[in-house]
């Protein structure tokens, strides 16, 4: 039977959990994964993982945090002064947002805190400073 390798393409299910049990994805009810392994497609923590799995076969991964979404940078955090947000924007903490640089690029946020004069966007990823566990099957390798 065919094992993995690098640059192969493979199509897995998976199901992506926190430290606490909390399921932050899953392909369950979708179609399955496809990606080339080792191309930077998808996490390294769960990238290097694959190589030397067969098809049929399922594993627990841990991808700690720098081999996931990294450490949060406290440079992606900034204060916006209140009035800058549009005002028919209803402001609580959690909140995605989307902006746009300078350049016309679009980054998503998230409100982080408020205060009567500041609304503090983050822009790191959700799961940034996170170990993530995955439960993964690899369905096929194409």
């Amino acid at each position: 039977m065919t094992e993995v390798k690098s640059g192969d393409t493979v199509r897995i299910h998976y199901k992506g959990t926190l430290a606490d049990g909390t399921v932050f994805d899953s392909s369950e009810g979708r179609e399955p994964l496809e990606f080339t392994v080792g191309s930077g497609q998808i996490i390294p923590g769960l990238d290097k993982a694959l190589p030397g799995m067969k098809a049929g076969e399922k594993k627990t991964v841990v991808a700690v945090a720098d081999e996931a979404y990294g450490q949060p940078d406290p440079n992606a955090r900034q204060a916006v002064p209140r009035d800058q947000i549009p005002a028919d924007i209803p402001l609580e903490v959690g909140l995605m947002l989307e902006m746009r640089t300078p350049q016309g690029q679009s980054v998503p946020v998230t409100v982080a805190e408020l205060t009567d004069d500041t609304v503090t966007l983050d822009a790191n990823h959700r799961l940034a400073g996170h170990d993530l566990t995955f439960e993964i099957e690899l369905v096929e390798i194409a």
